[in-house]
């Protein structure tokens, strides 16, 4: 039933997605499913780029590419299962994009419990829930 499971994480709190990493590897064990771990940099903003080295972009991305290869590693998934991307950009849009890119059949995210200003401006996971093409499940912490 769920053959690509998306998984984006936010590598600034990891131990936020450690349930959803759970529920994904549990998940595509039953399936004998995928899973694709995903990190979304945000853009540098234009005001920055004169403060920030040439190469700013290239290094935040390296450095996010060696965290999700260390999080793939200690998820239990066996490697042959789990894969990771880091794309740069709205973090919504970009879980979005990559739920298309690679047809996913699932999308697993940790939220935080709601909070009043959640319910007015709405979360990423909130995004996420009303505008994918595939399920969703969101793993309350």
């Amino acid at each position: 039933m769920f053959k690509s499971i998306l998984v984006p994480i936010d590598l600034a709190d990891t131990d936020l997605a450690k349930p959803a990493i759970a529920t994904a590897a549990t998940l595509s064990q039953t399936w004998s499913g995928t899973v694709r771990l995903l990190n979304v940099l945000p853009m540098t903003p234009v005001m920055l780029a004169e403060y920030v080295p040439a190469d700013f972009d290239e290094q935040q991305r390296q450095t996010s590419e060696e965290a999700l290869a260390i999080v793939a590693r200690e998820s239990g998934i066996e490697p042959s299962r789990i894969s990771s991307v880091v794309r740069q950009g709205g973090i919504y849009h970009e879980i979005l994009e990559e739920a298309a890119h690679i047809k996913a059949d699932l999308i697993v995210m940790t939220s935080h419990r709601p909070a009043m200003r959640t319910y007015f401006l709405g979360s990423n996971a909130g995004h996420v829930v009303r505008y994918a093409k595939c399920s969703v499940l969101v793993v309350r912490h």
